[in-house]
């Protein structure tokens, strides 16, 4: 065995009679005097299994009933599970993780055929991350039966999560499997509203059924994140539901897995203790530094629109904007996720089905991801000389006034008092002049001009360090060093073209 690899104890059981889930093998696992208690699972044909993931290397003793055993996990060759670090993503061992995803929300869904066709298309794109639902999605171009459902169903017709259809868990295991042999990251929605089976209205006590067999047999992934939802607002349950859901899968999930949950309008908020980053849907890009700011956590703009040429507004975006929305999130210190929505006459569309690719961003994608790879660090969002007023807006009265002593001081008072009358616009006014800049301490500073042209900046660098300055065209992908020993007031000339970045590197 190795460490942050899946290991997994099989052994005959009696295959119980009617309800499968509620087979709970216990097996515990000490290691350095530590013990970890896991419930295991019914996994058919007779066959009982615990599965385990050793966070440590070093040697592990287990016993289950009358069993013992012993293994010894090899130091890791692989990273293991990613997790928040303030509003970074780290592997495990320390690596930073920098997601760069996808969405096939029914991917597991599909006939094998399609799903191999997407597989193949997977290895071959830029993503590492990738949301899909656990059940069947019923939505516009997405229409098909499933090949397996999750569960078999009661004589009443309604579905009994104590018994899982284990062809269907067989068959998500195997994809789980394969995509983290890409390198592939699986953000697994737990619930979505689009359903005309009745997966979305079990009620709470199946839910709770079906979500601990779930934790009991996958949390020993080590590259699955959890979402509690595609648009969490639109399903059949209550907060108070969705809080109870919450605290069960942190409590049941012995790895504490990425937890998040995805909205349509009213945004989850992820300063909740047990929710480990945002994952949001939005068109306000301006938002991602707020969120950042305010949660102190990782964010993730998981839905910005799609690639296509749909008529529905959320699926015609070009591919520079969506090549564009990459770049605004990551300068920003955020993360941005792929989607893809063309016509088709076989309606077998990306964002719902999977299959082939036919945009032109994933190439930028890839461009943008290699870029920011290569950064010693995170990139952290810098707030605009607008943005930078916002906080006079709910300061005190004295506070309020002491600013504007030293913006005298300035010769910049007027602004500001201007800015303090402009009313209820004030706030829409300065985020419509939003730049997208980021930087790592004073050793990378990143700016990505969007669809300005620009002809001219001054970079205002630090005068102790000398900079390497590239000239980077996000949309034709090529980079060029048009200075180095920069440093001070340093003016940079641009080509007065859309979709251009600059990047100072510290020397």
């Amino acid at each position: 065995m190795k460490q942050y690899e899946m290991m997994e104890l099989s052994f005959p059981c009696n295959p119980p009679e009617t309800n499968w889930a509620d087979v709970r093998p216990v097996a515990v696992f000490t290691h350095d005097g530590k013990e970890t208690k896991i419930e295991g699972f019914y996994a058919g044909n007779g066959q009982c299994k615990v599965r385990f993931l050793p966070m440590d290397a070093g040697h592990y003793d287990w016993k289950m009933g009358d069993e013992t055993g012993s293994f010894d996990a090899e130091p890791a060759t692989t990273h293991g599970p990613v997790h928040a670090d303030g509003t970074a993503f780290r592997y495990a061992d320390g690596t930073l993780f920098h997601p760069f995803g996808t969405t096939v929300y029914a991917l597991i869904s599909q006939d094998d055929a399609l799903i191999e066709q997407t597989m193949q298309t997977l290895e071959k794109a830029p993503f590492n991350k990738i949301r899909m639902c656990v059940f069947p999605k019923h939505y516009d171009f997405n229409h098909n039966e499933p090949t397996y459902y999750a569960f078999e169903k009661n004589e009443n017709g309604s579905w009994d999560p104590s018994r899982p259809v284990l062809a269907f868990w067989d068959a998500l295991d195997k994809h789980i499997q394969r995509l983290g042999s890409m390198g592939i990251q699986i953000d697994l929605i737990l619930f979505h509203p689009y359903d005309r089976w009745g997966f979305d209205g079990m009620g709470a006590e199946k839910d709770m059924i079906y979500l601990d067999y779930l934790l009991r047999r996958l949390s020993a992934w080590p590259h699955i994140w959890w979402s509690l939802a595609n648009e969490y607002e639109l399903c059949k349950r209550t907060q108070e539901d969705w809080d109870n859901i919450e605290r069960f899968i942190a409590e049941s999930d012995p790895y504490h897995h990425l937890l998040s949950c995805h909205n349509i309008f009213h945004i989850w908020d992820a300063r909740r203790p047990l929710t480990t980053h945002s994952s949001i849907q939005s068109k306000s890009f301006y938002l991602l530094k707020e969120i950042m700011d305010k949660t102190q956590k990782p964010v993730v703009l998981d839905e910005c629109c799609y690639e296509g040429n749909l008529e529905h507004f959320w699926g015609c975006i070009t591919a520079q904007e969506m090549a564009a929305r990459f770049w605004r999130c990551v300068s920003t210190g955020a993360y941005c996720t792929h989607g893809e929505t063309f016509y088709s006459d076989d309606d077998i569309l990306w964002w719902a089905r999977g299959g082939r690719l036919k945009g032109e961003s994933p190439a930028r994608i890839a461009f943008c991801r290699e870029i920011i790879e290569s950064l010693p660090g995170h990139l952290e969002g810098e707030p605009t000389f607008m943005t930078r007023l916002l906080p006079l807006l709910t300061m005190t009265e004295e506070q309020r006034e002491d600013a504007l002593r030293r913006a005298d001081e300035k010769g910049a008072g007027f602004i500001i008092r201007a800015f303090l009358n402009a009313g209820e616009y004030t706030r829409d006014f300065a985020y419509a002049e939003y730049a997208w800049y980021g930087h790592i301490g004073d050793d990378v500073i990143l700016h990505y001009y969007d669809n300005r042209p620009i002809g001219k900046e001054t970079l205002r660098l630090p005068e102790n360090k000398t900079y390497r300055i590239e000239l980077i065209d996000t949309w034709n992908m090529t980079r060029e060093t048009i200075a180095t020993g920069a440093s001070g007031n340093y003016v940079v000339e641009l080509p007065s073209r859309e979709w251009m970045a600059i990047l100072a590197t510290a020397e």
